[in-house]
C-alpha cells in the first residue's frame, strides 16, 4: 500500500548539530557533543591514556575531564582497535579505539569511539557519521538540543 511505513521502517529522528548524550557503559552521562557527519569516527576527549593487560586483553586506562565534575573520570575500558585517525589538522595520528553504548533520547546502540586530547576544542565529544549510520537520523544544520524537551518544543 502506497504510503505505508512497512514494519522494519523506523520513524525519522531529527536531532541538532550539537546535542547531549550519554556513554552508560563508561559512566558518562549528559556528555555535550558535536554531530559531526564531516568526521568518520567518534572520539571523546581523553587524558592520561595508558594501555595495560589483564590477562590476553588489552585495557585502557584514561580520565575524561567533565566541565563541573572534579576530580576528572577515571575509565577503564578494552581496547577494541587502533587506527590512523587525521586529527582536526589533516595530520593521520594513531589512535586507540573502543566500543561502548550511546545513548540519545530513548534510543542506544554500540559504537567506536577513538580516545584523544580534545582539551583545545569546544566539544568533549565528536559523534561521527559512523555512529548514525543505518539509525535513521537526520542531523538539523542550524538547530541544537532537538532531543532536549526544550529542542523538541522548539521544532
Amino acid at each position: 500500500m502506497k504510503g505505508t511505513l512497512k514494519s522494519k521502517e523506523r520513524r525519522l529522528l531529527v536531532i541538532g548539530w550539537m546535542e547531549h548524550v550519554s556513554l552508560p557503559a563508561l559512566g558518562l552521562e549528559n556528555v555535550k557533543a558535536k554531530i559531526d557527519t564531516g568526521a568518520r569516527t567518534s572520539a571523546l576527549h581523553a587524558v592520561g591514556i595508558e594501555t595495560f593487560f589483564r590477562g590476553d586483553t588489552e585495557w585502557v586506562r584514561f580520565q575524561v575531564p567533565m566541565e563541573g565534575i572534579s576530580p576528572a573520570l577515571c575509565v577503564e575500558a578494552p581496547v577494541h582497535d587502533r587506527r590512523l585517525i587525521k586529527n582536526t589538522s589533516g595530520v593521520p595520528e594513531e589512535r586507540i579505539i573502543i566500543r561502548t553504548q550511546l545513548k540519545l533520547m530513548d534510543q542506544s546502540w554500540p559504537i567506536s569511539v577513538s580516545l584523544a586530547d580534545r582539551n583545545n576544542m569546544r566539544f568533549p565529544m565528536i559523534v561521527g557519521r559512523t555512529a548514525l549510520k543505518k539509525r535513521n537520523i537526520a542531523v538539523h544544520t542550524r538547530r541544537a538540543n532537538l532531543t532536549t524537551e526544550i529542542g523538541q518544543q522548539r521544532l
